[in-house]
């Protein structure tokens, strides 16, 4: 299927979000480090990333904003998450294509990122 990037500092949800995803066929990559997401792109040729808002002390849509401003990165779709209810206007203002608010049940999640594939491979050439 895709090879996605995790990027959230909770370990346990990023380990869930691991198992949910490959159990349905995606290769996944887990970072708690947001600093080195573009790092992660490059190296494991990435194809949509989840990224929370609140990272170790870093803001995701700092990361989203910077992601958006590489042209070298920018075409990787990005689903942003957060506990906080009312920051999907915000993370989709700097660039995420879709938020989920905490907590959600696989069934949302699995469906997001399905649709969010889709529409890559349908609106956006891929990348050869």
């Amino acid at each position: 299927m895709a090879r996605i990037l995790i990027v959230d500092d909770d370990q346990t949800i990023g380990l869930m979000l691991k198992d949910i995803l490959e159990f349905s066929d995606h290769k996944v990559t887990v970072s708690q480090q947001p600093k080195l997401t573009k790092e992660n792109i490059l190296q494991h040729d990435i194809e949509l990333i989840l990224l929370d808002k609140l990272i170790s002390g870093v803001d995701g849509t700092d990361v989203c904003a910077e992601l958006k401003a590489d042209e070298e990165v920018a075409h990787v779709p990005i689903i942003m998450m957060s506990a906080l209810h009312n920051v999907g206007d915000l993370c989709k203002s700097v660039g995420a294509v879709e938020f989920i608010p905490k907590p959600f049940d696989m069934e949302t999640l699995l469906n997001r990122v399905s649709e969010v594939l889709a529409r890559d491979k349908d609106g956006k050439s891929a990348r050869s």
